[in-house]
């Protein structure tokens, strides 16, 4: 199963299951994600969503081994978006990590542990809210690999940090431990390894407990535009040409073993 799905008290959490992996996104588990998500928005008993992962891991990204070897390209390719194409609220459209394309209505929160990093940073950053536990990590981990961000990373994160932070976290790919991901604004709260889960829910029950109509209204006003986010994407999957590029080869060596546990030695 690529991902779980549970609903309780109008909080729906959608797990990646693929640890052995560390929750990798392959194009099965991108699908599933944009599905669960489509649904949690047209279910008007669910109020709140929580996206995480299993065995102690968010989401170390897009699966470079199916990048590498072109087993994704059918996804990829299937995913190029219209010149016209203006408005994610009622014209929602896939992005490669699943839902990165979507602009919901009701907020969701990332429960963060371990890795969180290149796509799964940028899926984090999709997020309304996020709870990152001690030990987890965040970080553009695929700038060594000539893998560009296509999951609004470039957009959400300037607008989360400011441009001189996300420049810094962008440019570099350096690692972003929890206590100073908090302290950049990237994570909303911090809490104790194991724990990320449990405190996203309690979050949740206290955004479920307000006058609904009023709270989601605040949310659509303060966000970008619609317009705006779908100009954005559009302009930042241009970046795709430079896959084919310096990526291709770059995934492969990852799978062939290189950098490793967020090493950037011998890459």
């Amino acid at each position: 199963m690529t991902i779980t799905i549970d609903h309780t008290d109008g909080i729906t959490t959608i797990t990646v299951n693929r640890p052995q992996a560390r929750n990798a996104v392959d194009p099965a588990i991108a699908r599933a994600l944009y599905q669960a998500f489509l649904d949690f928005e047209a279910d008007a008993k669910q109020r709140v969503a929580i996206l995480t992962g299993a065995g102690g891991y968010f989401c170390a990204g897009f699966d470079l081994k199916a990048a590498g070897s072109g087993d994704a390209d059918n996804w990829l390719g299937s995913l190029d978006i219209p010149e016209g194409w203006s408005d994610p609220v009622t014209d929602p459209r896939p992005g490669p990590m699943g839902p990165s394309r979507l602009m919901l209505s009701k907020p969701v929160i990332a429960a963060i542990e371990g890795p969180a990093v290149a796509g799964g940073m940028e899926l984090a950053a999709w997020c309304d809210l996020r709870v990152m536990a001690q030990g987890a990590v965040t970080g553009v981990f695929c700038r060594r690999w000539g893998v560009p961000l296509i999951d609004g990373g470039t957009v959400r994160l300037p607008r989360i940090l400011g441009q001189g932070r996300a420049s810094d976290l962008i440019l570099t790919g350096r690692a972003v431990e929890a206590d100073e991901a908090l302290a950049l604004g990237f994570a909303n709260r911090t809490c104790p390894q194991g724990a990320a889960l449990d405190t996203a829910r309690d979050l949740a029950r206290d955004l479920t407990r307000f006058p609904q109509a009023c709270m989601l209204a605040d949310h659509l006003s303060s966000r970008m535009d619609p317009a705006a986010l779908a100009t954005a994407l559009r302009r930042e999957w241009r970046s795709t040409a430079t896959f084919a590029a310096e990526g291709r080869s770059g995934a492969a060596r990852f799978a062939a073993g290189k950098g490793r546990s967020g090493s950037f030695a011998d890459i």
